[in-house]
């Protein structure tokens, strides 16, 4: 384990934590509602440093990211755990399970074998990078030195000043817009729209971004919601950000049926009518 970043002691050995949107009062011995930052005797700690639960050379156009570097392989991996809980999630079985089983892996390690395999970068993706955060820090800091480019496939849930802290090394991210309604974010992801929504134009200013929306039949789906998050994208954002429009398919908690492709086709209409490229995918 690892002493996290972003955290203050707050008395009687317990601490606050400001990485994300939480603020997390966590007692001692307990844990963030990420799942894997805990408190021990007054010092917040993280988990996962060091740990992987997996790597792999993967398309760029998996993360998805089809303006940056296409055509090329990147080396992805990830930890596990997760600071919202979709009823979705499609990586339910890392983000959002404990007990799942890591190896460990040295920023330089990771390093050596992006290199070894002609990966031009990193990305950090399966689960949610950000709540990786010291690991990814150092890895990315490594990465950036030694020529490689840094990407992150993320949520978008994370507090500012640790975001003003990792952009520097960031070049690229994926960043997913989950639904243009507050109540989705509440109820079926455990989170708040408003910081992602402010996540995403900071971000912006300073790498390439790409955006990707999973619609979900009867709750993300409506052509009003659709409308207004491409007229968001297009006033703060600009007509040339990418905007991925995902199929979604039953997973985790929930059991929905899998979204219809004239669904998926309708809502590239709507984007389309504003933006310069939008992609369907999942299909």
């Amino acid at each position: 384990m690892k002493e996290a970043l972003y955290y203050e002691k707050t008395g009687s050995g317990r601490v606050k934590c400001h990485l994300c949107p939480y603020e997390c009062a966590i007692a001692d011995g307990g844990r963030g509602a990420c799942g894997v930052r805990i408190n021990k005797g007054g010092i917040l700690y993280t988990e996962v440093y060091n740990r992987t639960t997996g790597l792999a050379l993967d398309p760029i156009e998996k993360k998805p990211l089809y303006h940056f570097h296409p055509g090329e392989y990147i080396l992805s991996l990830g930890t596990r755990g997760c600071n919202l809980h979709c009823d979705f999630c499609q990586n339910w079985h890392i983000s959002q399970n404990l007990n799942v089983p890591t190896e460990e892996i040295t920023s330089s390690q990771v390093i050596q074998k992006a290199k070894e395999l002609g990966s031009f970068g990193i990305a950090y993706t399966y689960n949610e990078p950000f709540i990786w955060y010291e690991f990814v820090f150092d890895t990315a800091k490594l990465a950036k030195k030694s020529g490689l480019a840094n990407v992150l496939v993320t949520n978008g849930f994370v507090n500012m000043e640790p975001l003003e802290g990792m952009l520097p090394f960031i070049d690229a991210m994926n960043i997913d817009l989950k639904a243009f309604d507050e109540d989705f974010y509440v109820k079926i992801c455990k989170g708040r729209l408003k910081p992602v929504l402010d996540v995403i134009k900071r971000s912006k200013e300073s790498c390439h971004i790409e955006l990707t929306n999973l619609i979900i039949p009867t709750l993300n789906d409506s052509e009003d919601m659709i409308k207004k998050m491409v007229d968001w994208i297009f006033e703060f954002l600009g007509p040339e950000v990418p905007l991925h429009i995902s199929r979604y398919f039953p997973c985790y908690k929930m059991t929905i049926p899998p979204t219809p492709l004239e669904t998926l086709r309708v809502a590239e209409r709507i984007a389309k009518e504003k933006l310069k490229y939008v992609y369907v995918g999942n299909i």
